[in-house]
């Protein structure tokens, strides 16, 4: 006690004056108040509380700033980074406390009311959280805050009553909240406030008068909420305004005349969509030099549109859309339009659903190069497409559907090289399709149907891998469907209906495994219909109703299990009703009438109620349910049965014991033929398609499995990449590990399975060896096609040898990667003639080849499954070896039996879904607390407000380089929705309970539709 005396004493004697403070630094109070908001802290993933300890003095803390003088916190920053708990009340002992920035970190619970306590607080953020609750009324102590935002959580009730005791407040946020209730007047007491965000809320009532009162106010937001009455006339006088936002609520009345120029003279962007004001465009517009975004759209605003536009220089969005503008125009009065031509920032233009009437000017290829966005659709225009429309390069969309426009689509519009959507529907439009659309490599929308187009499909159009919605309905197209069709493999929703096509449908039909729609009615289409159409597993709609097709209905169509829609009639197809549509459960209509159907009709699934299906003009059908009134069938039909079903029984008393004496025989030759030898592989691919190769080809092809060659090991084998000069590219040797116990039998087990599957996202094995090596020893292995960009492990979790964001995979290539997988999975499951479950999937064993298509590995673990129908699939079935798969991704009904199912590979594909793009592992140690026992939990606890808390930060990082979506505006929010459509169809996938797991089916389903949600251009 002496020494310390002595030694405090010496520095305060020797010290320089800061050091002198120093020695009155440390305060307990601050410290245990720190210490107890760390302990309601349940989730820390990036360590950043690790410094808070006694060894370091909390003035030294990660996101602690302290006070020179007084050695007092001042600042609690600690924003964006990932961190989760509650607030712990102990916050309010933090008396010093200035500064509070919380936001973008996964809080909840309710914001304490402590934090009255803090009387110096200037700053609060707490935005983009899950704080619930009521509005903290004790906030309302701190007199001295400047700026709250409560953005983003899931706060409710109303509004404080009185703001006044916020004398400096100067932004306040609580946007995209549940709150309620009307703006309290007094908030227009607060004379400093500049900013005022109440969007997307659920207010009610009119904007107080007080409101204007507000002499410094520059961003004014009350979007998205349900505000009515009229905005008063004394808000448009606040000179300091430059945002204000209105849309989405139930305002009247008429915009003010002086607007952007005696009122508002500051205004840079307005928003004021999706009400009912009414009255003309105020001229004054003219005189706003600082606008950037004027929208109005969906009002009953009335024209004529003001020609003096060009006086707008910084002008980058202009939303006019649907409001009767043409009313008061006089026919082809497109002055205004040239008005245009000076914005030179002109990005997005919309004039749709207006009423405009007249000749398509000339003027619209003179608009902005900086033109991305135009929307014409829906008015009455007529004239042809000047060629000059070429000159509008950066072009992302153009839609002039739903008008009259006439002449051909000219060749140069292939300029338009960025093209995302076009859309030219509704017209009369004649002529060929240019074959320039070859330029257009991003095109993922093509609507030309309703117009008159002649000749045929140029190949050119078949070349854009990037199509997903084709239509070309209703037009005077002929010619055959191409081959070629095959290479719109990403295509979702195919139209080519009402057309002159003739021949057969190609065979490649069936390439289109994306296909959800397919609309072929109405042509002159001829011969059977392709058995192929059975690959096509995604089909939702399918109608070839109307054409000339003839024969049975192909019993591969027994695949397609998604159907809502099927239309076969009105053409030549015979045989009998299959049996197979009575399994159908998601068919809403089945049209089969108008054929040469003959036989029984099914009295259930579809067949059981009228409604859900038509049969008529089927003169040879029989039987079936009452309403339809059919006769019955032939009472010789039944005889029949009885005698071959008497005949069957027959045979079963013969035959089966037969069988089984026979079966028993051949069982204990073949043990006895093979006691001596080992299970040969070859004999598993007893095939000329697969070569035939050496011990010795192999070493020479690895360089004598030089470690140079090693790509990868596992528990049973060793991969190396090796060149087969017989094969003339690269190829992946998996060599077993024969003393490992098991590994035999996986072996045997890959071979197979490999056997008897062929599928895109499915590894090929080229061919197996087994023979003796140079030392006389057991040698087996594996030959497969070499993937380019290796497993998908080493991109989610690339090594030291790597930075962190130099191997990355973005949003959309995860995303098509994902759909890849359950592609794979499902033909496994559905589509092979006998299932097959796979047992161990994860990121190590999906391969990625050049082109970063997903191809699922592995199959050591697989087991077939001979039952036939779905329902089997998914019952357990008890495995001899114990839990199969890797921990992590092995469903919990596995456990200590290893009950096998289609459910459990479906468990490991949601496992490794939330893996993809939360980039977390599911047996890291940071998502593994007191709350979430595994990654699932750990995902659903953040769906569905704080998602963008638990994405992998690359994927953000990828985005904000790159871009994704076509408009920025709205890049985040598609992003956001986007990724919590995947997150959801991970938690489904990965529920605790077998019973409770979608289908795989399902899954690709909803993964589309994020994908769709991704790249939506409108």
């Amino acid at each position: 006690m002496i020494f310390r005396f002595s030694i405090l004493f010496t520095l305060l004697v020797l010290a320089r004056p800061k050091t002198y403070v120093f020695a009155f630094s440390s305060n307990d109070t601050d410290q245990q108040a720190l210490f107890s908001f760390k302990a309601f802290i349940k989730a820390d993933p990036l360590g950043v509380l690790d410094s808070w300890n006694s060894s370091v003095h909390f003035c030294h803390w990660t996101g602690i700033t302290c006070s020179r003088r007084r050695q007092r916190a001042t600042v609690l920053d600690l924003s964006s980074l990932n961190l989760a708990g509650t607030l712990s009340p102990h916050l309010g002992n933090l008396s010093f406390l200035r500064t509070i920035y919380l936001n973008e970190n996964n809080f909840h619970g309710s914001i304490p009311n402590e934090i009255g306590r803090l009387w110096r607080l200037r700053n609060l953020d707490l935005a983009n959280n899950s704080f619930q609750g009521g509005f903290p009324a004790n906030l309302l102590h701190c007199r001295e805050v400047k700026y709250i935002d409560l953005e983003g959580n899931d706060l409710e009730g109303k509004l404080p009553t009185d703001f006044s005791s916020w004398s400096k407040l100067d932004v306040f946020v609580v946007m995209l909240n549940h709150f309620d209730g009307s703006i309290p007047p007094s908030i227009g007491n607060i004379s400093s406030l500049r900013v005022l965000y109440l969007s997307s809320n659920n207010l009610v009532g009119e904007i107080p008068l007080e409101l204007a009162h507000l002499a410094k106010l520059e961003d004014l937001d009350l979007t998205g909420n349900r505000f009515s009455g009229m905005v008063p006339l004394p808000l448009y006088n606040i000179s300091s305004l430059s945002i204000v936002g209105l849309s989405e609520n139930k305002f009247r009345g008429t915009l003010p005349s002086g607007l952007g120029f005696t009122q508002l003279p500051r205004l840079q962007q307005f928003y004021a969509s999706n009400n009912s004001f009414t009255g003309p465009i105020p001229p004054s517009i003219a005189n706003a030099s600082n606008l950037v975004i004027f929208d109005i759209t969906v009002n009953n605003i009335t024209g004529p549109i003001p020609n003096i536009l060009s006086s707008l220089p910084n002008l980058q969005i202009l939303g006019l859309g649907q409001n009767p503008l043409g009313e008061n125009m006089r026919p082809n009065d497109w002055s205004f339009f040239n008005s245009f031509v000076n914005c030179t920032n002109l990005n997005t233009l919309g004039l749709h659903e207006s009423g405009l009437r007249g000749k398509l000017p000339s003027s619209i290829a003179n608009l902005s190069i900086t033109m991305e966005y135009l929307y014409l659709y829906g008015n009455h225009i007529y004239g042809s497409i000047p060629r000059e429309i070429g000159n509008l390069v950066n072009m992302i969309l153009l839609d002039i559907g739903d008008n009259f426009l006439t002449g051909s689509i000219p060749q140069s519009i292939g300029a338009l090289s960025k093209l995302g959507r076009l859309d030219l529907r509704g017209n009369n439009i004649s002529g060929l399709i240019p074959t320039s659309v070859s330029n257009f490599t991003q095109l993922v929308v093509l609507y030309l149907e309703r117009n008159v187009l002649q000749g045929r499909i140029p190949t050119e159009l078949f070349n854009i891998s990037t199509l997903e919605q084709v239509s070309l309905a209703n037009n005077r197209l002929i010619g055959v469907i191409h081959d070629e069709i095959m290479f719109l493999s990403h295509c979702v929703n195919l139209n080519l209906s009402q057309n002159l096509f003739t021949g057969p449908l190609p065979s490649s039909i069936g390439s289109l495994k994306h296909l959800a729609a397919l609309d072929l009615s109405y042509n002159k289409l001829t011969g059977d219909i392709p058995a192929t159409f059975g690959d096509c597993v995604m089909l939702e709609m399918l109608s070839l109703e109307g054409n000339l097709f003839k024969g049975k209905i192909p019993f591969t169509f027994k695949a397609l299990k998604n159907l809502a829609y099927l239309d076969l009639s009105n053409n030549n197809i015979t045989g009998g009703i299959p049996s197979f549509f009575v399994g159908f459960r998601q068919i809403i209509f089945l049209n089969l009438s108008h054929n040469k159907l003959e036989g029984e009709v099914p009295k259930e699934g579809p067949f059981s109620k009228v409604s859900s299906f038509s049969v008529v003009g089927n003169l040879e059908l029989c039987g079936g349910i009452q309403a339809l009134h059919f006769l019955a069938c032939p009472e010789k039909v039944s005889r029949n049965k009885k005698k071959a079903f008497s005949l069957r029984i027959i045979l079963v008393t013969v035959l089966v014991p037969l069988s089984i004496l026979l079966a028993c025989l051949a069982l204990i030759y073949y043990r006895c033929r093979n006691s001596k030898k080992s299970n040969d592989p070859i004999s598993v691919l007893k095939d000329d398609q697969y070569p035939k190769l050496s011990y010795q080809d192999l070493l020479l092809a690895t360089n004598e499995f030089s470690p140079d060659n090693l790509i990868g090991e596992g528990r049973y084998a060793s991969v190396y990449k090796g060149h087969l000069e017989s094969v003339e590219h690269l190829v992946a040797v998996k060599v077993l590990n024969s003393e490992i116990r098991g590994a035999n039998k996986t072996f045997l087990a890959e071979c197979e399975t490999l056997r008897n599957i062929r599928h895109r996202n499915l590894i090929k094995i080229i061919t197996a060896c087994s023979s003796i090596d140079f030392k006389g020893n057991d040698f087996k292995a594996l030959v497969f096609e070499f993937m380019t960009n290796g497993s998908l492990e080493s991109w989610l979790h690339p090594g030291p040898s790597y930075q962190r964001y130099e191997r990355n995979l973005s949003l959309l290539q995860r995303l098509n990667i994902s759909i890849d997988v359950a592609l794979g999975v499902d033909y496994l499951h559905h589509h092979t003639h006998a299932s097959i479950i796979h047992c161990d999937l994860k990121p190590s064993n999906i391969l990625l080849d050049e082109n970063f298509v997903a191809r699922i590995g592995d199959f050591g673990l697989a087991r077939f499954n001979f039952s036939t129908t779905t329902s089997d699939i998914n019952q357990p079935q008890m495995s001899s070896t114990g839990v199969r798969g890797t921990v992590g991704y092995v469903p919990p009904e596995y456990g200590m039996f290893g009950e096998i199912s289609a459910k459990g590979d479906v468990y490991s594909f949601g496992i490794l879904l939330l893996e993809m793009f939360s980039g977390k592992r599911p047996t890291e140690s940071s998502i593994l607390t007191d709350n979430e026992n595994n990654l699932h939990d750990f995902v659903k606890k953040a769906l569905p407000q704080t998602v963008m808390d638990i994405v992998d930060p690359r994927i953000i990082l990828d985005q904000e380089e790159h871009g994704m979506t076509v408009n920025p505006s709205y890049s985040r929010a598609g992003i956001e929705v986007c990724l919590r459509s995947i997150f959801e169809v991970g938690i489904l996938c990965s529920e605790v309970t077998p019973g409770e797991r979608i289908d795989i089916s399902v899954a690709i389903k909803q993964l589309h539709v994020a994908r769709d949600k991704l790249l939506q251009r409108r």
